[in-house]
């Protein structure tokens, strides 16, 4: 692995009896002992304390646009800052970015100043947080979103969710919008392809809701959460407790890391979009070719709000209050 910057000490800890340490960011609660990891592989015990050994350290830099996260309703046709670290605690077996998420990887040195000072080089409106999971990398992200909210900017994450609630609650004054990734409604799902639990993450997406923009997306797997019942599910829960207007990214998967099956059909995802459809207010399908699922029409009278062909966004029927133009509705769109 690369060197690493001087490390940080971690934020949501305790001490324990024989020089183990109670690390409390994460549902995992993990008990760590003297010069070991956490299951995120990126928390340590030296000497008793609990140190971040990724702070300040990215893999990864890029001026992405805004629908990339995806993020459809905040502030479409603009570009952020993505940053992205290593480690995640989860061990998806589907896992894109693995070579990141789950293995060791060369990072190289980003200050919360210097982000911020990118940001703003580079016209950006902001920062993503995003590539692996943002929350294992938590003082960093914490430090620097509140620099660059001071900063006029705004603050992104691209998460699984998995995190414990004071930790969330803390962080999300900067926070301006988030994609959050619902596997499956399954207990089960979680268990056995993620090595996690699911109803913490519903409790991120309910806390998350009440602060920021959330949008939700769902990896549609082949044989895994593709049935009717999957899709009504989560459907239901973010209507029930998101609310209808809660956009919902549906994502073709490919075989990826350790687990192998078919690659999402067209048909499936356009077959999920119906379903989801009739709960929800705006659905969209992505990672495939198909222009169901792409623009965004108004809730109220269809109009086409936003138009996309891959990431070129076209606004079209928005005020400047992102309200239709043609009928004044709102689409839970921040501009």
């Amino acid at each position: 692995m690369a060197p690493m910057a001087q490390l940080k000490e971690a934020r949501y800890w305790e001490k324990l009896p024989d020089g183990r340490v109670h690390c409390k960011l994460c549902p995992h609660n993990c008990h760590i002992a003297e010069g070991k990891r956490g299951l995120c592989r990126v928390r340590k015990n030296e000497g008793g304390t609990l140190y971040s050994i990724i702070y300040g350290r990215i893999t990864s830099a890029s001026m992405d646009p805004i629908e990339k996260k995806p993020l459809y309703h905040f502030h479409p046709g603009s570009a952020i800052l993505s940053l992205g670290t290593m480690g995640c605690n989860f061990a998806c077996k589907f896992c894109q970015n693995y070579t990141i998420a789950q293995m060791e990887a060369p990072t190289r040195p980003m200050s919360p100043e210097e982000a911020v000072r990118a940001a703003g080089e580079r016209e950006s409106i902001g920062i993503a947080y995003t590539y692996n999971e943002p929350f294992i990398w938590y003082e960093y992200v914490y430090d620097t979103a509140r620099l660059a909210r001071d900063n006029g900017l705004k603050n992104v994450l691209v998460t699984n969710g998995y995190v414990q609630q004071q930790p969330l609650l803390d962080l999300l004054p900067c926070i301006d919008a988030l994609n959050i990734d619902v596997k499956s409604m399954r207990p089960e799902f979680y268990k056995e392809i993620c090595r996690g639990t699911m109803d913490p993450v519903l409790e991120t997406c309910k806390t998350a809701a009440r602060h920021a923009l959330v949008e939700i997306t769902n990896l549609v797997i082949p044989g895994y959460n593709d049935t009717d019942d999957d899709f009504e599910k989560l459907a239901d829960w973010i209507a029930d407790n998101l609310g209808r207007s809660t956009p919902v990214h549906l994502s073709a998967y490919f075989p990826c890391f350790k687990l192998q099956a078919e690659p999402t059909p067209i048909s499936t995802l356009e077959h999920a979009f119906d379903v989801f459809a009739k709960r929800l207010d705006h659905v969209y399908i992505g990672n495939v070719a198909s222009r169901r699922g792409a623009d965004t029409l108004c809730r109220s009278c269809g109009a086409l709000l936003i138009e996309r062909r891959g990431y070129t966004t076209k606004i079209l029927e928005l005020n400047e209050d992102a309200t239709c133009s043609r009928c004044a509705a709102v689409n839970n769109i921040v501009m």
